[in-house]
């Protein structure tokens, strides 16, 4: 039997997430991620996936060192990045810049914890120097005062950023660091069973994120959010669209058959900052007409927000550019795959599928 895609083939068995796509739930090592959202940093979250169990406050902290220890570009990455096209996509300078960490001699075939934490400090960086490169603007390097998610906005805008728009990316940025084994994460797999570096296998990940199928861009929610804010009326909008048979970006998803577990989460942590900023407000006022515009026009569907209608609205709140939400997202999931790679490496077996030959004989 052929299964394209290997769609609902199981190839690896894992501790490291869980998705219940019937119930809307999303689990990682076992812990529901409304919970871990609610009461943890993003440094508490990836220690989890990396280690297997939440830090004290002694590991917590030498996790937090670490990160910032590693998150200095070689000056040899600068040059390279320095001579990449004008042109080049962020996610391919992302793609090269990391390849290039291969010449460390500190990368074996055996993955290691450490350098999952390198890898994933480096990642913010790449995308600051490159977006203040091509601006023109001069590189603000990385403060040690301030934890990853917020240095990383810091070092994008040369600024202190406004403490509800670190809150609500750090939400989004856990919400993102592992989902199952999705396309990329499958080709980092893929990559560390045949007993290749960590960094071949994050280089594949990342070329597989970049595919429009898969790392996607909010673009078309942005349009849609842009267009009710200049029009001022979103259930016109909404209604017009749903009736002339346009889909609604940011609403539905291919695994969960109900609501999104990440953008409940998402929305939640939203709901805490609305008044601070005018599209997080403008997304939720968005969000609840269209349910009910779904519901009205397009019964028994079932389609609500996915975490990329939220995530996106974050995007527009802090001003990133459109190019900027695929790297943002690889910069999560980063530690999910490093996680896979070290869940490889412990019991080992090379992929190798068959493909059914249907050409003919001569």
């Amino acid at each position: 039997m052929i299964q394209k895609g290997l769609k609902g083939i199981v190839a690896a068995e894992t501790l490291i997430s869980h998705i219940d796509g019937d119930n809307g739930k999303l689990f990682y090592r076992g812990y529901e991620i409304k919970e871990i959202t609610k009461r943890f940093s993003f440094e508490e979250a990836a220690y989890l996936l990396w280690y297997g169990n939440f830090p004290d406050a002694e590991q917590l902290s030498a996790l937090k060192d670490e990160l910032k220890c590693n998150r200095d570009l070689p000056e040899y990455v600068k040059v390279i990045i320095d001579q990449l096209p004008p042109g080049m996509d962020l996610m391919s300078v992302i793609r090269t810049a990391i390849s290039a960490e291969s010449g460390n001699s500190n990368y074996g075939w055996k993955p290691s914890v450490s350098q999952a934490i390198r890898l994933t400090a480096l990642v913010p960086t790449i995308i600051a120097y490159r977006k203040r490169q091509l601006a023109g603007k001069r590189f603000v390097p990385h403060w040690n005062d301030l934890d990853h998610v917020e240095n990383y906005l810091y070092m994008l805008s040369g600024r202190m950023p406004n403490a509800a728009h670190v809150e609500a990316l750090e939400t989004y940025i856990i919400l993102t660091l592992e989902h199952g084994m999705n396309a990329s994460t499958f080709s980092a797999r893929v990559t560390a069973s045949t007993e290749s570096d960590i960094v071949s296998a994050i280089t594949s990940a990342i070329g597989t994120m970049k595919g429009p199928l898969h790392g996607g861009a909010p673009s078309g929610v942005i349009e849609l959010l842009n267009e009710i804010a200049l029009v001022g009326d979103a259930e016109k909008v909404l209604r017009d669209k749903v009736t002339n048979g346009e889909k609604l970006m940011g609403f539905g998803h291919r695994v969960y058959k109900t609501h999104d577990p990440r953008a409940i989460s998402l929305k939640a942590k939203l709901m805490e900052l609305v008044g601070e900023d005018e599209w997080l407000d403008l997304a939720m006022d968005v969000e609840g007409t269209a349910v009910k515009v779904l519901e009205e026009l397009k019964p028994g569907r079932a389609l609500y927000t996915n975490v990329e209608f939220y995530a996106a609205a974050i995007m527009k709140a802090i001003n990133m550019d459109a190019e900027l939400f695929t790297p943002t997202f690889t910069a999560s999931r980063i530690v999910g795959w490093t996680t896979h790679v070290l869940e490889q490496a412990e019991n080992n077996t090379i992929y190798r599928p068959q493909a059914k030959y249907n050409g003919s004989f001569k």
